[in-house]
């Protein structure tokens, strides 16, 4: 083979060579340009949920300062094996109950998953409250609470509530108050005691994308899982025992 030959052979090559490598960088780029874009509207929906919500949290200094309510909402956070609230839902509840003594509300409304029969967020956190001395007429449960957004859409258009005190960790809170009052409802929040949990920077990352989905959910009133008949929250609580 002549030299000729050889380089002619090897400029081909070369040609192929950087018409891959332009083509794997422009690829790169359209990636990059596709991760930036998305992270700002993951990023740029959270920041517009938290600082839009700001103002509608009170500490707990502030108790008495909180405008009264047809009810105070609690979301569910899980239950421990032994089918008791998990120490994160603890913590909720034991700020509803403050709340309730307060005279914030005189009505407590548990939204949570049961969706399956051996799985009852609702009732375990009905039972919290019934020993904590809270008479069962003023519990009302909300069995189909499966995600943040269905609690405060079903709030809404199952127990007609028009103004709420929703409690839940405040890197949730924000959150629950938007969905709350994008569906019209009077709501304001106060986070359950400030305690730092194993894997929160896992929970407070992710939920910079929860909020975005809900943002969307809200934008386009997304349906929730189930809907039914009309409980009003100023009715008899026992029409949501199971």
């Amino acid at each position: 083979m002549d030299t000729g030959h050889l380089f002619l052979k090897g400029r081909a090559q070369m040609r192929i060579w950087n018409g891959k490598h332009k083509g794997l960088k422009r690829t790169l780029m359209i990636l990059l340009a596709l991760g930036i874009l998305g992270g700002s509207i993951v990023f740029g929906g959270s920041a517009f949920v938290k600082y839009g919500m700001k103002q509608y949290i009170y500490e707990e200094a502030q108790m008495a300062e909180i405008p009264e309510a047809d009810c105070i909402l609690v979301l569910g956070a899980g239950l421990k094996a032994d089918g008791t609230p998990n120490f994160m839902l603890k913590d909720r509840l034991d700020r509803a109950l403050s709340l309730y003594r307060a005279g914030v509300s005189d009505r407590l409304l548990m939204s949570g998953d049961h969706g399956q029969k051996n799985y009852d967020e609702v009732t375990a956190m009905k039972k919290y409250a019934l020993d904590a001395g809270v008479p069962p007429n003023r519990i009302f449960l909300d069995h189909a609470g499966f995600s943040t957004y269905e609690s405060m859409y079903r709030a809404d258009e199952i127990f007609e509530v028009k103004s709420a005190v929703v409690v839940t960790q405040r890197y949730h809170l924000y959150r629950a108050l938007y969905s709350a009052r994008q569906r019209g409802i009077e709501a304001y929040g106060m986070p359950a005691e400030d305690v730092v949990y194993g894997g929160q920077w896992v929970r407070d990352f992710r939920e910079n994308f929860a909020r975005t989905k809900d943002v969307v959910y809200n934008l386009f009133q997304q349906k929730p899982t189930y809907l039914g008949e009309k409980i009003s929250i100023h009715g008899d609580a026992s029409a949501t025992d199971d």
